[in-house]
């Protein structure tokens, strides 16, 4: 029998949401061991005053099985 353990993380990136993503699960990592996957649930951008993305952000939930 396993558990699974969920977290939620915030993340940035000024490249993309999948850099985002892929640096929160890359800091989540150093510390939590067994990760299964990551579910993203918001999506979010903050832009300049012309209306570019200056930086994509991303709240997700990551799931690990607890040792």
């Amino acid at each position: 029998m396993s558990v699974a353990k969920v977290i939620e993380v915030s993340a940035s990136s000024k490249g993309s949401v999948e850099d985002a993503v892929k640096s929160g699960l890359k800091k989540v990592a150093e510390t939590v061991q067994g990760i299964q996957g990551a579910w993203v649930n918001d999506i979010k951008v903050d832009t300049d005053g012309e209306g570019n993305v200056v930086e994509w952000r991303v709240n997700m939930r990551v799931t690990f099985i607890v040792q």
